[in-house]
């Protein structure tokens, strides 16, 4: 379990720690999968990589995590869903919290340039 109180701030999955995924994990009903994705090193930049998986990848993916299908796909739907919040400007871009204070103005920039490149990408997808 995080230290932290608050849960993560989806605009930030991209930088999510793996107790991060996991506080999320929980979050979406999918807790039973805390532990194996934490044994697998799932963070924030990992789920990030998912939208670039082959057939193969997935398929590999599901059986390493020992998933359901139906529980592959809420997982997709939600990650689905975090991106469309970040492509409508629905979440604030703030510093990770692993990052000292001094440093937010350049942490906040790059979430702002990660921002766009993202929707970019969201929209090549559609």
């Amino acid at each position: 379990m995080s230290s932290r109180a608050h849960p993560p701030e989806p605009l930030d999955f991209f930088i999510w720690t793996v107790e991060d995924v996991g506080s999320w994990l929980e979050e979406i009903n999918l807790g039973s999968y805390r532990l194996i994705f934490k044994e697998n090193g799932v963070n924030g930049e990992y789920l990030e990589s998912m939208s670039v998986f082959t057939t193969e990848q997935i398929l590999h993916f599901i059986r390493r995590h020992h998933m359901k299908w139906g529980d592959f796909i809420t997982l997709c739907k939600e990650l689905r869903r975090i991106k469309v919040a970040c492509l409508k400007g629905e979440q604030r871009v703030r510093r990770p919290w692993w990052a000292p204070s001094c440093l937010s103005v350049v942490f906040v920039k790059a979430a702002k340039r990660n921002r766009q490149s993202r929707v970019v990408s969201l929209k090549l997808e559609s």
